[in-house]
């Protein structure tokens, strides 16, 4: 359980190769990159995952502080919790893994793109405020499952592999009580 959030954080950065969504003026901008069909080579997957993690961490305290609603809150005191842990989980896999020499993790802060949307989330409150959070945390599950999947499958560093493939049910499971907190909130 401790490691199903870090799947949300890789999926939110995964970067390079990978072409990023734009924004379509609503606040609905996708967080994670569009991803290939086949493979999500080691060095876009390490460098993602500090980046979504930090994002799903931040945004997830905003969340905390404006949202009215508290299946909202308690999705984001769910959502730091389990990407702290995941956090963890991703250092310790990249420390076990087999390319931590040729290949570093981001550096502290936020790309462009993820801070953008949290710029976003800062300036909206009430339901407009949870309406873009969960439509930023569909969407950034959304991709975040189909980069750890793919990663799970295709990736070629064992530690990291195995990380992603712990992580996915997690993911999986943010993903779908993400889903339930739109329908919930639809109207």
């Amino acid at each position: 359980m401790k490691t199903l959030l870090a799947l949300a954080a890789v999926a939110l950065v995964a970067g390079s190769p990978i072409a990023f969504a734009q924004s379509n003026g609503t606040g609905s901008n996708a967080i994670m990159p569009m991803l290939p069909d086949s493979k999500v080579d080691t060095e876009t997957f390490v460098k993602t995952v500090p980046n979504a993690n930090q994002f799903e961490i931040e945004s997830s305290k905003l969340a905390e502080q404006k949202s009215a609603s508290a299946d909202v809150k308690a999705f984001a005191a769910q959502m730091i919790e389990d990407h702290s842990k995941a956090g963890e989980a991703f250092g310790t896999a990249l420390s076990q893994g087999q390319t931590t020499a040729s290949i570093k993790p981001a550096g502290p802060g936020l790309q462009p793109k993820e801070q953008k949307m949290l710029d976003e989330l800062k300036g909206a409150s009430g339901k407009a405020f949870d309406d873009k959070y969960i439509t930023m945390q569909t969407e950034a599950h959304r991709q975040a499952a189909a980069l750890f999947s793919t990663y799970a499958k295709s990736g070629d560093d064992p530690a990291l592999k195995e990380f992603a493939k712990t992580t996915l049910s997690t993911l999986k499971m943010h993903e779908k009580h993400v889903k339930e907190l739109a329908a919930a909130h639809q109207g």
